[in-house]
Formats: C-alpha cells, sequence, structure tokens
C-alpha cells in the first residue's frame, strides 16, 4: 500500500507543472503615451493589438502595459523595479525618452536612466527590447544626432534588440497622425505592432 501510495505522488508531482513559470509567459510593456494608448478609445493601441496577436498566433503570453502619459526616462526608471518584482515578465518592451527629447532634457541623464532600466530587466532574468525614437530637427544637429545615437550605441552596449525608429511608418503622415501632430492615431497602431513584432517575436 506505501508502494502504490508513493508511485501516486511520483505521477502527482510530473502531471503538475510549476507554478513558479506562470510569470515566463509575460510580457511587460513600459512606455510612454505612444504605448499607454493617449487619445485612444480602449483596446486600439498597439499593444492591446499585440495581445490579440499573440492569441491568434497561438503564443500563450500575458502582455501588461504598465505604459505612462508624459513619462520620461527618469520616471521610468524609478518606476520599474516595483513593476519588475509585481509582474516578473520574461520579456520587458522599453518605450522612453520621446519625452525626454521634447523637453531638451540631459542626453546623459537619459542614456543613464535607460542603461539603469535595462540592467534592471537583464538581472531580474527579463530579455528585454529597445524600441527607439527620433526627435524633430529643429533641436539643433547635435543634439538630434546624440539623442538618435543614444539608443544604438546602448543595443550594442547591452546586447539587446533595437527598433531604431518605432513610429518610422507613422510620424510623416499626417493622416496616421493625431490632430496634435505628436501621438499616432487609431489607424496607425497595427503599423506600430508591424514594426516592433520582428524585433519582438524572437524573444518569444
Amino acid at each position: 500500500m506505501f508502494s502504490a501510495f508513493r508511485t501516486l505522488i511520483v505521477l502527482f508531482l510530473f502531471a503538475v507543472p510549476p507554478a513558479t513559470h506562470a510569470a515566463d509567459r509575460t510580457i511587460l510593456v513600459f512606455g510612454d503615451s505612444i504605448s499607454a494608448g493617449y487619445g485612444l478609445k480602449a483596446g486600439e493601441g498597439w499593444v492591446a493589438l499585440l495581445q490579440k496577436r499573440l492569441a491568434s498566433e497561438g503564443y500563450g503570453y500575458q502582455v501588461v502595459n504598465a505604459s505612462v502619459s508624459g513619462e520620461t526616462t527618469s520616471g521610468g526608471n524609478a518606476r520599474l523595479p516595483r513593476a519588475l518584482a509585481l509582474h516578473r515578465p520574461s520579456v520587458l518592451v522599453l518605450e522612453l525618452g520621446a519625452n525626454d527629447g521634447l523637453r531638451g532634457l540631459s542626453l546623459e541623464v537619459s542614456r543613464h536612466s535607460l542603461a539603469d532600466m535595462i540592467e534592471a530587466g537583464q538581472a531580474s532574468g527579463a530579455k528585454v527590447l529597445l524600441l527607439g525614437m527620433r526627435i524633430p530637427p529643429n533641436y539643433g544637429v547635435r543634439y538630434t544626432e546624440g539623442f538618435e545615437r543614444m539608443y544604438a550605441d546602448l543595443a550594442s552596449r547591452f546586447r539587446v534588440p533595437l527598433v531604431p525608429f518605432f513610429m518610422e511608418k507613422v510620424a510623416l503622415d499626417s493622416r496616421l497622425m493625431q490632430s496634435d501632430g505628436l501621438h499616432p492615431a487609431a489607424a496607425a497602431q497595427p503599423l506600430l505592432l508591424d514594426t516592433a513584432w520582428p524585433a519582438l517575436r524572437p524573444l518569444l
């Protein structure tokens, strides 16, 4: 009887998958208004569309959108440790920096904050995807080029995949932008997802 009981326990242990792996199926999107869906209806943003694509293609991932409109890299750096501890993602998508650039904030501070977030994500065990941004040329050649180069340098330093310009397919088309000229409209959201997807898919 003892032998039969022991056999049942062994079968139970092999049949039940470890609960700790639930967090391995989480994608944490950590960005600003572009990812928060500013000016859009619920379910229209590219992050919501990502969840639908993952489901339709059989990826068993949960997407957590921890993006905040108006967020800077410094603000994100302060928030990220708690988000990582709470959600324990296997993939971290960083989409921050645009507000730093539009405000003309120090590139050194932005670079340091992004580096901290990439390191924190990697230290937590997550694979990191960096979504780069660009700013208008009226900020001056030195600042504009330095801003763009910041993402490439960080991607190379930490060996993480990079989308050089997340809004490449939509930024210069007024039909795809909201009236403020800064935020992508609903029609642009599938294009944003298509821009991020080739770099994100290999991480799944």
